[in-house]
């Protein structure tokens, strides 16, 4: 039976994609992935090193803008382009990055592929953990709650669910950041900026002192107690 397989490539180095994602990417005929309107695209760079020559590769090209009927269009056609090869008998691997359940590309060709083909979902490091062993700060210890908010969620929102909070993850964070400044400050919380967490030109600093920063970043907000 043809399977189809959502990869996590992970945050943006290589040597995070697990064992298991490296192997199957040496196996199967056909390797789709986001990507912009040019281009490869992240997740396809972050795996390259793993993908051989010779593959049948489909690029689900997108604007990554807030046109949501345009993503969906975008996907639309790449669910047909894999479905097409999965019943021609080829498995597929999508790449994601970070992991493909967590705010991943993946869910939206889940979504139209399910129930059709034998899929199975391998894991990626996602770019919180990625970032907390960066800034070596804890995401959640003893009995601690952690909240995994996108940064898009109206400042009152942030407020309430930062608010009760032990340890907050704040996801897609660049555009936000005066915004979360604002939040936290109400709050008495401190936060770390990490941006693209992984790759040679990762930044990391203290919230306060970061000035505008890209669509790859996420603010860790540190316990309440010393860390």
């Amino acid at each position: 039976m043809t399977t189809l397989y959502g990869i996590g490539v992970g945050p943006g180095e290589a040597e995070l994609l697990t064992v298991k994602a490296a192997r199957l990417l040496e196996r199967v005929p056909v390797v789709a992935y986001p990507a912009p309107l040019r281009g490869d695209g992240m997740a396809r760079t972050i795996a390259g090193p793993f993908i051989p020559a010779g593959k049948i590769e489909i690029a689900i090209r997108m604007g990554f803008t807030a046109d949501r009927a345009g993503a969906d269009e975008a996907y639309d056609q790449g669910a047909a382009a894999i479905a097409g090869h999965l019943e021609a008998g080829r498995d597929v691997a999508v790449l994601c990055e970070g992991d493909p359940l967590l705010f991943g590309s993946f869910i939206y060709l889940l979504q139209r592929l399910s129930g059709r083909f034998a899929i199975e979902v391998v894991p990626g490091v996602a770019s919180p953990l990625a970032a907390a062993a960066a800034a070596q700060l804890p995401l959640a210890a003893w009995d601690e709650a952690v909240a995994l908010i996108p940064a898009t969620k109206s400042e009152a929102d942030l407020e309430r669910l930062l608010e009760v909070a032990d340890r907050a993850v704040v996801m897609k964070a660049g555009p936000h950041l005066d915004k979360l400044r604002r939040v936290l400050g109400r709050l008495g919380r401190n936060a770390t900026l990490v941006e693209r967490v992984g790759f040679s030109d990762q930044r990391m600093l203290p919230l306060a002192e970061a000035g505008a920063a890209g669509y790859f970043s996420l603010v860790l907000v540190h316990g309440k107690g010393k860390l």
